[in-house]
């Protein structure tokens, strides 16, 4: 009986030890994560402010600060990037051809990660003319990925850093928060079918109708069936079916 128990606790004493080592494994990779896109940022990105094109009669095509040859190059999923001022959101945007979740554990190099992409899935087109475009990004503890949306659970933040900026090839996109608040973990472009207007116009209904204490909506912003939204989407701790969003509107575009 007791060589038993000391094989049970040897046992226990095993269990433990890699539960600690999965646990430091773990640790390690969310403190990691988001350095191979600051990488990135570093080579592709050009944050000096472009010169001002000369005045006259035909306006000069906008300069696009990011080097989407080379990205495009490195993994032709990259189509755009977006940048949140006042965060450290500012990442390659991504959409697999073949697998919708792909980059939900890939980095952009295709490697198998935590941290993964930010991206859409094909429901989405990639021009961003769809009524809402859908953005995920992972909540990593490091601050990397989409972890600053939650920032917007301030109020005075969420009144003071309403911009989003959307770069493609050929546009930068300039983008105004309108929304900030929890929801339910349903998949929300096959949940509503936002080529309806009726349906598109109920769901902006519902969005402006939140009185959620933990919920900032900004009721002077109008919105219509013709705007364009983007919905940035990001998990809430270990609560699997809850999902903090950030909306935005639409509101310039540079060509």
């Amino acid at each position: 009986m007791k060589k038993k128990y000391i094989v049970i606790s040897i046992i226990c004493v095993l269990a433990a030890g890699i539960c600690t080592a999965i646990g430091i494994y773990q640790y390690m990779q969310q403190q990691r994560a988001g350095e191979e896109y600051q990488e990135i940022r570093e080579e592709v990105k050009n944050d000096e402010p472009a010169e001002e094109p000369e005045s006259g009669p035909e306006k000069d095509p906008v300069v696009i600060p990011i080097d989407f040859a080379s990205l495009q190059a490195r993994n032709p999923d990259v189509y755009a990037w977006i940048t949140v001022p006042g965060t450290n959101i500012d990442y390659p945007i991504l959409q697999s051809d073949g697998d919708n979740g792909y980059y939900l554990d890939h980095t952009m190099d295709g490697e198998s990660s935590p941290e993964g992409s930010i991206f859409t899935e094909k429901y989405n087109s990639k021009d961003f003319e769809d009524p809402n475009t859908v953005i995920y990004g992972h909540n990593m503890k490091n601050g990397s990925m989409f972890q600053n949306l939650h920032n917007y659970q301030d109020r005075e933040f969420f009144d003071n850093n309403r911009d989003v900026t959307i770069y493609t090839p050929d546009a930068i996109r300039h983008y105004k928060i309108f929304a900030a608040y929890f929801y339910d973990n349903r998949h929300i472009l096959s949940s509503f079918d936002f080529s309806d207007p009726w349906v598109y116009k109920q769901y902006l209904d519902q969005i402006f109708s939140i009185r959620d204490m933990n919920s900032f909506i900004d009721t002077d912003t109008k919105i219509g069936v013709e705007d364009k939204i983007i919905t940035m989407s990001t998990c809430y701790g270990t609560q699997h079916d809850v999902r903090y969003l950030v909306q935005a509107v639409l509101v310039s575009i540079e060509k």
